[in-house]
Formats: C-alpha cells, sequence, structure tokens
C-alpha cells in the first residue's frame, strides 16, 4: 500500500489551492458580502442558492443539506476520491511535488508516480491512434462485431498494440521516459525491453481521478503467444488488481449521485451497459470481485445508513452464475447497501443482451434486480427433495440463517412467510423458530473473542441545533465567535465553559475549542484555527457544525470587537447563573430553616455568591454593549 504523504506537503497543498478557484470549477459563485461567496449547493438539489464559501478561511458549507469542509474535503466528496487522491490532483494542479514517508509501507520515490503517469497517459494516446491502423483491422471488426462503433471506441478510450515487439517502447522513449520508468510502469517487460501487450485490443484502466493506471487486454489473433484471452498490466506502484475497477472514471459521480452500483463482468459489458444508460457499471479487472472492491464501492457510494444504496451483481443464470452469486452473498456483510443479483435466463451478458435486443433489455435487466437473499434461498431449496419431510427440514435447516442474516429487520417476516410458501409448510411459527435458533447461533458466534481486536464503535453523535432557535442564539454566537475570532477572548476563554451551553452540540464544539487551545499555539482567527478545531471533532456531524459555524456570518456591523465578545461571552455566562439561582432558590423553598438549618444557611450562603456574581456578569455584559 502507498505510504503516507509528508504533512507539510499536504499544509502547502491546501494553501496553495484557493478554495474559490477549486470550488468555481462546479459552481457559479456569486459574491455574498462579508467576504463570502454563494451558489447552488452540488450535493443536493436546490432553487435558492444556500452553499457558501469563505475564502478566507479556506472553508465552505451547505446551510441546506450540511455538507462542509476544506477545499480538500470539496474534492474528495464532489468527486469520490480518497483522501491521498485529493491531495495528489489538487498537488499537480498547483504544481507542488509531494514526499511520501514510508511508514505505510513501500511507496514510490518523489516524483516517479507523476512520471508513471504521464507514461501511461502517453501510452493510452499512442494506443488509441494505432485502433485506426491498417494493422488494427481485426480490432476494428471485433468492436462492431461486439456492437461498437468508432465513436464508442473514442469514449472507452479503445486502443490497439502493434504486432512489432518494441513499437510502444520507441515511442515512449522518444518522448523521454526512461526504460527503468517503463518498466517499473508495467508498459514493456525487463528482459529485453519489449513491449508489454502485442496485437491486442486495449482498454486503458483509469483510476477514481480519471489517471490512466495500466491496461487491460483481449486476444485477437491465433499466432499470439500468449495463451490467456485476456491480459491486464502487472502490479506496479499505480496499478493494483485488487484496488481497481474498470470503468470507475465513468460511473464514480453517478454512483455517489445515486447510491447505486452495478458490477458487470468484463471490459465490453461495461461499455454496453453505460451505452444503454447504465451510468453505474462498474467490473473489476484480471481478478474476481473481492473485499477491497467492495470497500472501494462502499466509500463510493457514501457512508449511507442500510438499505439506502443498492450493490446489483449481474450473473449469468448457470451454474456459474449461481456459484459467483453465494460466492458474493459470502462476502455480503462488507456492504452498507443492499446488495442484488439480475440474473438474464437466456444466459446473455450484458454486452449480448445489448447486441440482440437493445439498449432497453440491459435497463430492464437491471430493473427486475432481486434481492440476494432470495436468489440464493431459491438456489438452495432447489438442492433439497421438498417432496420428502427429510429434504424440507433439511432445506429449511440450510434455508433459516439465510434469513437470519438480512439486516432490514422489518423485511424478516416477508421472508419467513416466502420461505414458509416455498417450503410448503403453513406452520409460520415453525419457520420462525428456526430462523430465530439459526440468528441466535449467529450472535454467539459473533459474541466470541475474534482473532484480531474489532474495531472500535463510533462515538455517539449528538443532534445538531436548530440555527433559527431562538432561545439558543446566544450560545450559537457565543460558538461562531470562539472559532472565528479566538484572538479576541481573554485568555481562558473569560471565564467559559463547555457547562454554559446547554445544547449537548454547542457544548461539543466548545469542548472541541478547547482541546484546539491546549497545543500550547495561541488561537488565532484564520483557516488553521479553523482545522485544529475540527480535527478535535470526534465524529463528522460535529465538524461539519463546526465548518458551519466557521462560515456563517456574524450579526454585526463591521468588525468584530473585543466588546462584542464580552457581551457574548459575559451574557452566556450570566445564563448559567441565573440557572443556577434559580435552582437554588427551589431547594431553599423545600427545606425546612428549623430542621435542617445547617443545610439551609449553607444554600443561603453560596445564594449570596451566586447573586454577587450575577451582578457582576450583568455589568460586564450591558457595559459592553454600551
Amino acid at each position: 500500500m502507498p505510504g503516507r504523504i509528508n504533512d507539510d506537503d499536504v499544509v502547502a497543498v491546501r494553501e496553495r489551492a484557493k478554495i474559490e478557484e477549486v470550488v468555481g470549477a462546479y459552481v457559479a459563485l456569486r459574491n455574498a458580502g462579508g467576504g463570502s461567496l454563494k451558489g447552488l449547493c452540488p450535493f443536493h438539489d436546490e432553487k435558492t442558492p444556500s452553499f457558501q464559501v469563505t475564502p478566507s478561511r479556506g472553508f465552505y458549507y451547505c446551510f441546506g443539506c450540511g455538507e462542509g469542509g476544506d477545499v480538500l474535503t470539496f474534492v474528495q466528496k464532489i468527486d469520490n476520491l480518497s483522501f491521498t487522491e485529493a491531495v495528489e490532483r489538487l498537488a499537480d494542479q498547483v504544481g507542488i511535488q509531494l514526499r511520501y514517508t514510508e511508514d505505510s509501507g513501500p511507496r514510490a520515490e518523489p516524483g516517479q508516480r507523476r512520471r508513471l503517469m504521464e507514461a501511461h497517459l502517453a501510452a493510452a494516446e499512442f494506443y488509441s491512434e494505432q485502433l485506426a491502423t491498417p494493422d488494427a483491422l481485426v480490432g476494428r471488426q471485433f468492436l462492431a462485431g461486439r456492437g461498437f462503433d468508432r465513436a464508442a471506441a473514442e469514449q472507452f478510450g479503445v486502443g490497439f498494440a502493434p504486432r512489432g515487439g518494441r513499437v510502444l517502447a520507441s515511442h515512449l522513449k522518444g518522448r523521454g521516459f526512461t526504460e527503468a520508468e517503463l518498466v517499473t510502469g508495467g508498459l514493456i517487460r525487463p528482459n529485453g525491453g519489449y513491449d508489454f501487450f502485442q496485437s491486442r485490443l486495449l482498454w486503458p484502466i483509469r483510476d477514481s481521478g480519471r489517471q490512466v493506471i495500466g491496461f487491460g487486454a483481449r486476444r485477437l489473433f491465433d499466432d499470439d503467444r500468449m495463451p490467456a484471452k485476456y491480459l491486464n498490466t502487472p502490479e506496479t506502484p499505480l496499478y493494483k488488481k485488487s484496488h481497481v475497477l474498470y470503468g470507475l472514471d465513468l460511473a464514480r459521480q453517478p454512483i455517489g449521485r445515486k447510491s447505486q452500483a452495478v458490477v458487470v463482468e468484463g471490459y465490453t459489458d461495461v461499455m454496453a451497459a453505460h451505452l444503454a444508460g447504465v451510468d453505474t457499471a462498474v467490473a473489476s479487472c484480471g481478478t474476481a470481485f473481492g473485499d477491497e472492491h467492495a470497500k472501494l464501492l462502499r466509500r463510493l457510494m457514501g457512508d449511507h445508513d442500510a438499505f439506502r444504496g443498492e450493490v446489483i451483481f449481474t450473473f449469468d443464470g448457470d451454474a456459474a452464475g449461481q456459484a459467483a452469486a453465494l460466492k458474493v452473498f459470502s462476502g455480503d456483510q462488507n456492504f452498507v447497501a443492499q446488495t442484488y443479483v439480475a440474473i438474464e435466463p437466456t444466459g446473455l451478458d450484458p454486452c449480448d443482451l445489448r447486441l440482440q435486443h437493445g439498449d432497453a433489455a440491459v435497463r430492464e435487466l437491471v430493473g427486475r434486480r432481486v434481492p440476494l437473499y432470495r436468489f440464493v434461498m431459491t438456489n438452495v431449496l432447489s438442492l433439497h427433495d421438498l417432496d420428502r419431510a427429510d429434504g424440507r427440514l433439511a432445506a429449511l435447516r440450510e434455508a433459516a440463517p439465510l434469513v437470519a442474516s438480512i439486516r432490514d429487520k422489518a423485511m424478516v417476516e416477508r421472508y419467513i412467510r416466502e420461505l414458509a410458501k416455498l417450503l410448503g409448510n403453513e406452520d409460520f411459527e415453525e419457520i420462525r423458530r428456526e430462523v430465530l435458533r439459526a440468528a441466535s447461533r449467529s450472535s454467539r458466534r459473533a459474541s466470541e473473542p475474534a482473532a484480531e481486536p474489532a474495531e472500535q464503535a463510533p462515538p455517539p453523535r449528538t443532534a445538531l441545533p436548530d440555527p433559527q432557535d431562538r432561545l439558543l442564539s446566544l450560545e450559537r454566537g457565543t460558538a461562531k465567535l470562539a472559532i472565528q475570532s479566538p484572538q479576541l477572548f481573554r485568555p481562558g476563554w473569560d471565564g467559559l465553559g463547555a457547562g454554559d451551553f446547554t445544547h449537548p452540540a454547542y457544548a461539543a464544539v466548545f469542548t472541541c475549542v478547547e482541546k484546539a487551545a491546549a497545543d500550547g499555539s495561541a488561537p488565532d482567527a484564520g483557516e488553521d484555527w479553523v482545522r485544529r478545531v475540527a480535527a478535535a471533532a470526534e465524529h463528522e456531524q460535529l465538524t461539519s457544525l463546526i465548518v458551519s459555524l466557521a462560515v456563517e456570518p456574524l450579526p454585526v456591523q463591521g468588525e468584530v470587537t473585543s466588546r462584542f465578545v464580552v457581551a457574548h461571552s459575559a451574557g452566556l455566562q450570566l445564563l448559567t447563573v441565573m440557572r443556577a439561582i434559580a435552582e437554588l432558590k427551589s431547594k431553599l423553598q423545600r427545606t425546612n430553616p428549623v430542621e435542617a438549618q445547617q443545610k439551609y444557611n449553607a444554600m443561603f450562603s453560596e445564594l449570596i455568591v451566586l447573586e454577587a456574581r450575577r451582578q457582576q456578569l450583568q455589568s460586564r455584559s450591558l457595559g459592553a454593549l454600551d
């Protein structure tokens, strides 16, 4: 796996990549006053702009859907990139050469990644041009026979590797690339410098940032020395087959927008699906769909709750397709989304289906998807003789764990009835008892100590406050001041504490403020301070609130002053003291001064102190407003 990007380089990328320019490439921004820009949010549909960018602090926030963050967060979310991919993309744009530490494993030397990506881009352009040559006639005929014209080939960048042994090597060396770079990138072979791909049809494989990182190639000629029908780029610093999905560059945004991914089996299937209107189609490259692919799709679909998204696998209706579905089911818990299968009864793959029956047939195939559980359950039951009592019992015991594992518990009862119908058993209670026993056995296994420590449960999230709640306006204003103008507070935050905030979310924000200030460096208004506060948040929801408070305008004309800050801090503490006084007076009324004289006198003395504190805070708060 790649090493970690040097922290100083990440900071440099953030500073040099202007958020207004990066966001402006996706959103039409207009001046909103107060140094902020506004536009229609790219993350949800809206008619009135609620998406705000504050260049001076380097943050954006949408007051409609709650999305917010810095320039790196924006690139990650808008293009569904990982943090590393976002940093690398912006580094390329602003001309920063990244350095990598070795604490996460081996990593390409500084600058090598960019060179390899440039070499792959040049190779892709070369292969694409070669498809028009006379030698590539067989390749063009293959594409035409699969229903793809020249426009389709150009859309997916399909190319042709010449029959000559060192044609690509000679071309790229002429462009300034060294033999060592081409070997490292998997473009030529180490012994003799021969082209890795020869006399084959090629598909460029791109990462989620649309950068070419490898190729997939199909055999065309009988005299090809490589017997494999399909050949892929070997493992390189760019290409890791277990982390790559073909078509991801085209499907990335639709997958994130629709929270749906359609997994097909080959390059031409991806082409056919996209041309037919299924723009969320992807395929694994040179390896079976695995855990890392599942994690990638989870990230692309977003951090949704279960049942909101769909992962749809297309399989043939034959035994091989059924076996593939069972394999996917065994790893189904990798997905947050519901998992479905789309089976074509005729056995046609999406490419042949489009060729024989048109685009609508491919869309209908996806539309006929059925839950993976149901498909697997039906196939499990087909393995037993349901005309015999012992066969039905065996089928029930094998199918019950499938029903018990359904994540949508509201659907369990429905599947119990469906299983009973398939078994011809009207005793729903018997089916339910077997499902409950299967669930109990599964729970016991899950509770057993694992070989590796389980991931720590995420911290509980706090409901966000209503920004328009007038009763909390002083708390929100004070939290905004602590984030936007921390340098105007007196030492020790002018006596403020998290306990002065009645809403748990605002209290959590102020706790983050205190943590950010505890590192010893003086808090100062600006992007770095906001980032330090956000870094102290325990979950994304709190981070989002901090970002919103950082970009939300303050209710003040002109510059914020220390008097304005004192009015808020003293006013908030005044409310805390007044609540304490009210509670103490209530206790005094319930206490008998004769029977509990000592307790009563102690509370009365405390009340005197609180009253003095109230007068002091009231004087400071009102004085600051004069």
